[in-house]
């Protein structure tokens, strides 16, 4: 059974993760794709960990794409998933204006097609246009926004109708690079309105709770690659999370990370749902795991062994972690790489 560890350390856990987890909670760009290609191996770990009898929740703070389409380009990819197992912040929104607001409410739209299916599937009446009368406003990401449907909205909010925003992302992964998201727009209707959203979305708790009502799960494991949004999140729900390094986190961010924004585990792929998971261990100022030996010295961070990447990733948050904590500064890595694919003990793998 998983463990969980004080919030500077990583937990341990002494059964694979998709056998001690009934549910993982997974975010997908970053995590199973990046834009329209899927992370390398991770259709076949997602395949395995649903045969070991685990749960899987495509979670997504993306408003913009109704749950077939996303589950429809997770198909293209060679993931299994249906509709139902996908759970977006549209869904997340639309419930919390449900909970508040009568049905066959109108609700304005800033946003399109994932939040109009959304509020509809929750009795609520999708509207864009003030003279509808609308009793709240929804706000979320769509690449064909109509600035006139943005203007039109912020004034309903500056005019005191409610507002729930699907989440406040700042970017958006593009072909082109990070491109201005949801939280852009959520920042310039609120400086105009005067008013502030509530948001849906991660790292807020309604997108876990609503994925936990749709799939199941008494034992959820929230796997993401952002700090902010996944990892953060998670805790706020009250659940154990996992790290994997395949997308925006890099190494420098992981070493900085504060105490709200620390997983209960990190692992190099969604690989490290098939392994059981051991806590660092402290020896003085080095930390040790699977073969690896981490420690600070003179303000660098320094890795020496031979194992396998998730030891190598554990290791280096746990000696990081310790020394931020204790000195307030992250430690220098530069220069510093972690292993390309397993390693055998006794094998030689790079530690530096």
């Amino acid at each position: 059974m998983p463990r969980t560890g004080e919030p500077r350390v990583l937990a341990a856990c002494d059964q694979p993760l998709q056998e001690a987890y009934d549910l993982a909670m997974l975010d997908l760009d970053g995590v199973v794709y990046v834009g329209r290609q899927a992370v390398p191996g991770a259709a076949e770990h997602l395949h395995r960990a649903r045969a070991a009898g685990m749960g899987l929740a495509f979670v997504t703070n993306n408003a913009s794409r109704p749950p077939r389409t996303v589950a429809e380009h997770l198909t293209e990819l060679g993931v299994e998933a249906a509709p139902e197992d996908v759970v977006t912040s549209a869904q997340a929104a639309a419930r919390v204006l449900a909970d508040r607001l009568d049905e066959g409410a109108k609700v304005f739209v800033i946003g399109g097609e994932g939040l109009v299916e959304a509020l509809e599937e929750r009795g609520l009446r999708p509207v864009q246009r003030l003279t509808a009368d609308p009793a709240a406003v929804v706000s979320g990401f769509h690449p064909d926004l109509r600035w006139a449907t943005v203007i039109e909205g912020a004034i309903g909010v500056r005019r005191g109708l409610p507002w729930v925003a699907s989440n406040t992302d700042m970017t958006v992964p593009t072909p082109a690079g990070p491109g201005p998201g949801n939280g852009v727009l959520v920042r310039a209707v609120a400086e105009f309105a005067g008013v502030e959203p509530t948001v849906a979305g991660k790292p807020e708790p309604p997108l876990f709770h609503e994925t936990q009502r749709r799939v199941g799960g008494k034992r959820p494991l929230v796997v993401g690659d952002r700090l902010d949004t996944d990892i953060e999140g998670g805790r706020r729900a009250a659940f154990d999370t996992l790290l994997v390094m395949t997308g925006v986190t890099d190494l420098e961010v992981l070493v900085a990370a504060g105490t709200e924004q620390r997983p209960t585990y990190v692992a190099a792929d969604l690989g490290g749902l098939a392994e059981a998971h051991e806590a660092p261990q402290r020896d003085g100022d080095s930390w040790a795991s699977g073969g690896w030996t981490a420690r600070v010295a003179e303000s660098r961070l320094e890795v020496e062994g031979r194992g396998g990447p998730h030891a190598w990733w554990r290791v280096v948050a746990a000696a990081a972690w310790a020394h931020l904590d204790e000195g307030g500064q992250p430690p220098e890595v530069e220069g510093l790489a972690p292993p390309q694919g397993e390693v055998e003990h006794g094998d030689e793998g790079p530690g530096r």
